[in-house]
């Protein structure tokens, strides 16, 4: 074979389809996100916005993450040194995993080096620990869960997106006794749509099925403590495992679960995946700690983000533009086309200076190509005054070239 044309081949397919990604070099200014600096290919430089962070509340600049990650730092050196069963387990740890517990109102939770890592290891896991498990997924739960779900192996049925009566179906179908997960997340984060989580909780109490909640999306985000949207609604109770992450509304780095002790017990316990794999380094797990700990009682940061977001979803359909809105904190807006989101993405960058990656298959079905734009406390009313500026210009512009292209 030759190995070198098939190489160019396959990079090739996705230049010639418009969805070739291009990393963009950007250098975040403690103090000043979300401004950063864009290094060009070329050596120089420019100023810019970014509005597709994940760092949705800003808490990669808070000045208590910032202290405890520098407390850490002093006390304990930059690595944790091993794995968390040989002696890659510190005070750090155990610190951020009673913070993430007393979040949920579980007894106890369990940190991985990432929040798809953990729902990797626990979904696929979980066969293990629970043989004939059968694990009813939802269509659109993200890329980590269905890795998890397929590779461990063993029967899965996937339910039409939040449509909680084919998911009684096919629990009704299934042998009474055979033990049962059902896996589905709070915000789908392409659509920014919500998950029914009362519904499916009351399906599951029904059929006797473990629920499974992916919160990433959510944390820090909803709810009086920054749980989650099943603290906001009053199910976190009746939830069985949670997963969210620390990369994203807090900050840092770092995925967990929380669930009773003897489910992180054995989970703890089975997974190669955190089983085999270097901990946290105590700095990051400091930092993370300290912004849960924060976001528990900061109500102005989350109130902050959702006006900001609902002025930008206001601002934008006002032009006309097609905004999928769910009435989450997440905006995208659709544009259905893979060379024209990324020629969107390139001049707002370029000429305005405003940093959106565009999204494409495989993260979204192919001709629902979208860039998605994700406000937050930090932004301010003149960032989204440019931004909708610099949208209603491109959009007419983008849309006329495509009526002349077709002419």
């Amino acid at each position: 074979m030759d190995y070198e044309a098939a190489l160019d081949a396959s990079l090739q397919r996705l230049h010639d389809e418009g969805r070739y990604r291009t990393f963009i070099d950007i250098e975040r200014v403690n103090g000043h996100f979300p401004k950063a600096i864009w290094r060009r290919p070329d050596g120089t430089s420019q100023d810019i916005t970014v509005w597709c962070g994940n760092d949705y509340l800003g808490m990669g600049q808070h000045p208590e993450v910032l202290a405890a990650m520098h407390e850490a730092l002093d006390a304990t050196g930059a690595g944790s040194g091993g794995t968390r069963n040989i002696s890659g387990t510190t005070v750090y740890h155990k610190r951020l995993e009673a913070e993430l517990a007393d979040l949920h109102g579980k007894d106890a939770a369990l940190v991985f080096s990432s929040a798809y890592i953990a729902n990797d290891a626990t979904l696929s896991t979980l066969r293990s620990i629970f043989p004939g498990l059968i694990i009813y997924s939802d269509a659109l739960n993200h890329a980590s869960m269905i890795e998890g779900v397929r590779r461990g192996g063993g029967p899965k049925r996937i339910f039409r997106h939040n449509d909680v009566a084919h998911l009684r179906e096919l629990l009704a179908a299934d042998d009474p006794a055979a033990p049962k997960l059902i896996a589905f997340e709070s915000i789908y984060s392409m659509d920014g749509d919500f998950g029914p989580i009362k519904d499916i909780c009351d399906v599951a109490a029904e059929f006797n099925a473990l629920t499974y909640l992916d919160e990433v999306h959510a944390v820090g985000m909803y709810g009086p403590h920054g749980a989650g949207v099943a603290e906001r609604d009053g199910e976190m109770h009746r939830v069985d495992i949670i997963n969210a992450t620390l990369g994203k509304a807090y900050g840092v780095f770092g995925g967990y679960i929380a669930a009773s002790a003897r489910m992180v017990d054995a989970v703890r316990s089975y997974a190669p995946g955190f089983i085999f794999t270097t901990s946290l380094p105590p700095v990051v797990a400091a930092g993370a700690a300290a912004a849960v700990r924060v976001l528990k009682t900061a109500q102005h940061l989350r109130d902050a983000q959702q006006l900001h977001a609902r002025v930008l979803k206001m601002r934008l359909k006002a032009l006309g533009l097609p905004i999928i809105d769910h009435g989450s904190h997440i905006v995208p807006v659709h544009v259905g086309d893979p060379v024209h989101c990324k020629m969107l993405s390139d001049m707002l960058l370029d000429r305005y200076g405003i940093y959106v990656q565009p999204i494409n298959f495989p993260t979204v079905p192919r001709g629902t190509e979208r860039l998605r734009f994700t406000p937050s406390p930090v932004h301010d009313l003149k960032q989204i005054e440019r931004l909708v500026t610099a949208m209603d210009a491109l959009w007419r512009h983008c849309a006329l070239n495509r009526a002349e292209a077709s002419a």
